[in-house]
Formats: structure tokens, sequence, C-alpha cells
């Protein structure tokens, strides 16, 4: 009995090889762009806690605080209007090219742009709009002391054009 008890759950936990990814979803169209989010509506479209969550080495969205509550991710705006610096994925030591820096990387490629959400508490997030990856490069930060991967980041859509696009129905969270 306990075999195929074992056996049952394994067919319940693991997904056939064929069967293709269901995408994230799109945040309820009643949430305005721009608004101040729970966790449970941004784990909607980012299902995992960590700052970059992609599949099979497809980016699919974007976390940040820009260094206010976790400094050892130093993102900041660059220079010019509707971009950001990026700190890559690996909180200690010198970050390495990780599932989540390779799609970072492989973001440049495709062109595609991706959901940021920025942390301003506890359980408070504020969606920034759509953001493409168009540059990165792994250099040495003296502040950090250690080697990081730092990704440019550009703004393809601003909050206000996301509400419009979410407005036009349901589906995936991409672009």
């Amino acid at each position: 009995m306990i075999g195929k008890r074992a056996i049952r759950i394994r067919r319940k936990t693991s997904a056939p090889k064929n069967r293709p990814h269901r995408l994230p979803a799109a945040p309820a169209p009643e949430s305005a762009a721009g608004e101040i989010l729970t966790w449970d509506e941004v784990s909607r479209t980012h299902a995992i806690r960590r700052g970059v969550y992609q599949r099979d080495g497809r980016l699919i969205s974007l976390l940040t605080d820009f260094g206010r509550i976790n400094p050892c991710y130093p993102d900041r705006p660059a220079g010019d209007i509707g971009a950001i610096h990026y700190t890559g994925e690996g909180r200690r030591g010198d970050q390495l090219l990780t599932p989540g820096n390779r799609a970072l990387l492989a973001a440049i490629e495709s062109g595609h742009s991706v959901p940021l959400f920025n942390k301003l508490a506890p359980g408070r997030w504020q969606h920034m709009g759509f953001w493409r990856v168009i540059a990165g490069e792994q250099r040495f930060d003296t502040g950090e002391n250690r080697m990081l991967w730092w990704f440019t980041l550009k703004r393809t859509q601003s909050p206000g054009q996301l509400t419009r696009r979410m407005r036009r129905g349901p589906g995936p969270f991409l672009s």
C-alpha cells in the first residue's frame, strides 16, 4: 500500500514534459498601474520571492527595492530618465552566471519587455511599468567589494500605458 501511495503522489506532482508551462496571469484589470499592491497581487505575475523570475531561460518579471531594504542589491536609476541599473542575481560573493543572470542576458537578444515591481515596505509593492534589458556586463563594484552583474533596463511602457493595456482583457503579463 505504501508503494502505491508514493506512486500516486509522484504522478500528481510531476508534470508531463511535453505540456507547455502556463504563463503568469495579469493582475485584475481594476488595479491601476502605479497603485500600491500586496504580495498576493504581485505574485500573480512574479511567482517567486527572488528578484529575477525566469522560466526555461526566458525572463518573466523583476523585483527591486533600489537597495533600501536589501543593500546587497544596489539597483539605482541610470543617468537618463527612464533607465535603471539593475543588479544581477547573487547575494554573497562574486555573482556568477546563474539561470537568472542568463535569462537577463538572453532578454537583451530577445528584446521583450517585462514588468518591474518596486518593494516599498513589507507587503507594499508598486508596479513600475514594463522594462526592456538593453545591456549587461560583469564588473567589480568597490562598494560591495565583489564582482556584480549590472544590467541596464529601459522603460518601454509607463504605468499609464499599462492600465490601458490591462483593460484590453486578461492574458499573459508579457509583451
